[in-house]
């Protein structure tokens, strides 16, 4: 099935507002913007990486259940962040508190909020030189931890605010730190 994008009247950068109208319009499509106004598509990964994604935020949405700490979204979730970039992560985390605290009508948006945790799972069309650029971006926009998980190399880049990034195989277990206390996940799943 072939759908046209739909591109409303151009006037310069979109606002908040008209980049989520944007978004609505053109559903079939992964949309981001950068803090620049810059809007990338982001291509529909493989049924194989996609399995690989479920298994990831069952895992988080699991632990989050146990705890009730917060709230899990998935990659159809976007976040307005403070740069102005508008990002939807493969799995986000958000306390309880913090997610509270937004107003409600903006819930039904690309919530202006950071998540405290973020996942992105690296797919075979990923580049592998501007996932670490966006991992540092989510760390400048008040995320907590950040995971870039690469099948591919069977590792994970953990991010830290402040902190160099720290590589673990899959044969070590992932925690969540304070940031997601007790939260404790086995890759071995994704082999």
């Amino acid at each position: 099935m072939r759908l046209p994008i739909n591109f409303p009247t151009y006037r310069g950068r979109f606002t908040d507002d008209e980049f989520f109208e944007f978004c609505y319009q053109n559903q079939v499509l992964r949309l981001e913007r950068d803090e620049d106004g810059q809007i990338y598509l982001r291509a529909p990964v493989g049924t194989k990486n996609n399995i690989k994604t479920v298994e990831i935020i069952t895992e988080v949405a699991l632990w989050n259940r146990q705890y009730n700490a917060g709230v899990v979204t998935e990659s159809n979730g976007g976040f307005t962040l403070p740069d102005t970039s508008v990002r939807a992560p493969d799995v986000a985390w958000i306390s309880n508190e913090r997610w509270n605290s937004v107003p409600e009508d903006d819930k039904n948006k690309c919530a202006r909020i950071s998540p405290d945790f973020v996942i992105e799972l690296m797919s075979d069309r990923d580049e592998r030189y501007w996932l670490p650029a966006k991992m540092e971006k989510y760390l400048q926009n008040g995320v907590r931890l950040a995971w870039l998980i690469d099948p591919f190399q069977q590792q994970t880049t953990i991010y830290r605010p402040d902190v160099e990034p720290e590589i673990k195989t899959f044969a070590e277990a992932l925690t969540g730190d304070a940031v997601l206390p007790g939260l404790e996940l086995n890759l071995s799943l994704l082999l």
